[in-house]
């Protein structure tokens, strides 16, 4: 366990008697985590969809507790951050989903790293997001089992190029490449059935975390062709193909909801194990947010607030609610506190447990005091984060929203962008009534708010928003993919999305030899080289090399590389001699 020393902020979490309910057997809960993503709150039947019917997605929160007010953050590697440790995401060094900024620090203490040393079986299958390089890995980081793709999804250049597709997918079981049958979504929730069997048989309390990558797009590959076709038939008109298929993918994950259920039942563990269900954010891909405005990467309410179900047979009332107003940074928390393990020393949680706040069977629901508790939002592109873009803040009431609703793709928000908008969620949920001009003094209430907040979280730690290098030479990680998932954009850059320029912060641990791999994003149509060069903190080059790619050839390696070794280089690779659209370094690989 890694103690850290941080900086406190407000929700200090007190100590708390973690006592197991009576109503169970003395051995602690298992805990499974299912987190979907670009799932909106209105993508389920029990919340008004009249396309998907999503029976054992509602049978959580109808055999279980639904929490009414639950927030996560505008896209899904905040939210990860955030379920992970506890922790505002912008004291994690995740900020954003992509080049270079979706790594999560090691030094951050995990539910999985908390609950392996608590003698847990860990387990992910699906998406992790949070670093695709040692030590930032899952199976890094407190999981002991993990299959999962690389990066933000399937069909994205963190992944395999003979292997990111949704069916048949390359996928990586503890850190090694493994090609699997069938659908992506199966694959996970087949090989979390496995491993959960595994653990039953051993007598073993488990935490598994199912994060997949569906309905999250692009939708050109449905479970199968049945499916989207019965959704697209049912489709209002005016809907696009798009969403035949997103549904689609919704009506899969149920479905592999119930056989995971139907495993609990048939190995005798229902009743001990807790199960929540979750979205990582707003909808996407012709999702619906229901009641509220925005989707995915809004600060209003359709991008920020969706479903939280928890089910425990033995323990938690069946059909009950809450209307508290909760966030993904207190399931850390919760989880510690409903598993009777010891919260880990030296970090300091911005989220707090809720156990208190569920309808346990023999014991009276407690109503803590949360005076204090407002709930903080912030997410666009960049390095860091630029004061006012595109944030909101939430009073501790639940009532009075804040927030500025900026253009996400720019790094800094520019001055003529910055309008302040203020409602009343109590009474205007769906944010159509701005009441900023009528309620100044509560616009500079919740604003002083946002900037305490802003401050100390990015004061959490020595150059906060720089990304963790990727360690090279590693005996853990044989061979490092460096891939425009983790490729630092440089400052002032154009930006091309995955193609903008930039390099990969490394740390050389050891000289090589190495073999350098370049693969590129199609063949060379004549032809090129590839200018690779490593350069020290101060600018330096260190080493370079250049590899001669000819016409018709997409992967070229060269061997016997000595790299210097030492921390706070960077690793660049750029195509040189002609001007090809769509030609770019794809990835290198070094091994």
């Amino acid at each position: 366990m890694r103690n850290l020393s941080l900086l406190p902020y407000t929700l200090q979490l007190l100590a708390v008697c973690l006592c197991i309910s009576t109503t169970i057997a003395a051995d602690r809960p298992n805990v499974i985590v299912i987190m979907t993503d670009d799932q909106g709150y209105g993508d389920l039947s029990i919340t008004g969809n009249e396309i998907v019917d999503t029976p054992h997605m509602d049978r959580i929160a109808e055999e279980g507790a639904w929490m009414k007010r639950f927030y996560v953050s505008p896209v899904c590697t905040p939210t990860r951050a955030c379920f992970m440790t506890g922790r505002y995401n912008y004291r994690t060094r995740a900020i954003d989903t992509y080049l270079g900024r979706a790594n999560m620090d090691p030094d951050e203490v995990t539910l999985a790293e908390v609950l392996s040393d608590a003698g847990y079986a860990t387990g992910i299958f699906g998406k992790w997001h949070l670093g695709d390089y040692y030590p930032t890995r899952a199976i890094d980081q407190g999981f002991q089992e993990a299959v999962v793709h690389q990066g933000g999804g399937l069909r994205q250049p963190s992944n395999p190029i003979d292997g990111d597709r949704y069916h048949d997918p390359i996928l990586y079981h503890n850190g090694v490449q493994k090609r699997y049958e069938g659908f992506c979504t199966d694959i996970y929730f087949d090989e979390a059935a496995a491993y959960i069997e595994k653990q039953a048989e051993a007598d073993q309390p488990f935490f598994v975390f199912i994060p997949t990558n569906a309905p999250h797009g692009p939708f050109d590959e449905p479970p199968t062709r049945e499916s989207y076709e019965f959704y697209k038939a049912k489709l209002p008109k005016g809907k696009k193909d798009h969403t035949a298929v997103f549904y689609s993918m919704v009506k899969n994950i149920d479905d592999n909801m119930g056989r995971l259920a139907a495993t609990l039942e048939r190995l005798q563990i229902d009743d001990d194990t807790l199960v929540i269900f979750m979205t990582d954010n707003g909808p996407a891909g012709g999702g619906s947010a229901g009641p509220f405005r925005g989707a995915k990467a809004s600060v209003y309410e359709g991008g920020i607030r969706t479903v939280c179900f928890l089910r425990w047979p033995a323990v938690i009332e069946a059909g009950s609610t809450d209307d508290t107003m909760l966030a993904h940074i207190d399931l850390m928390p919760t989880l510690l506190d409903v598993c009777g393990v010891d919260l880990p020393e030296g970090v300091d949680f911005d989220g707090r447990s809720f156990r208190p706040l569920l309808v346990e069977k023999g014991v009276k629901k407690e109503e803590p005091e949360w005076a204090d508790r407002y709930v903080f939002q912030q997410w666009h592109r960049g390095n860091a984060p630029s004061r006012y873009h595109h944030f909101a803040v939430i009073d501790p009431e639940g009532r009075w929203k804040l927030l500025n609703r900026s253009p996400i793709g720019l790094h800094e928000l520019p001055a003529d962008k910055l309008k302040l908008e203020l409602y009343d969620l109590h009474n205007d949920v769906g944010e159509t009534t701005d009441l900023a001009a009528k309620n100044p003094e509560m616009v500079e209430k919740l604003k002083t708010e946002y900037e305490k907040w802003l401050d100390e979280v990015s004061a959490t730690r020595d150059d906060n928003y720089a990304m963790p290098p990727i360690v090279i030479g590693a005996d853990q990680q044989q061979i490092v993919e460096l891939t425009t998932q983790d490729k630092r954009s440089d400052p002032g850059a154009e930006q091309k999305g995955w193609w903008t320029k930039g390099s990969w912060p490394v740390d050389v641990t050891r000289e090589g030899p190495y073999t350098i791999e370049v693969i590129l994003t199609q063949p060379a149509v004549s032809d090129v080289e590839v200018a690779m060069s490593l350069q020290s903190e101060g600018g330096e080059t260190v080493w370079s090399d250049t590899l001669s790619m000819p016409r018709g050839v997409r992967t070229a390696p060269v061997g016997g590389v000595s790299l210097p070794v030492g921390a706070q280089a960077t690793f660049r690779a750029e195509v040189q001699g002609i001007d090809q659209a769509g030609l770019h370094v794809y990835q290198v690989l070094v091994k």
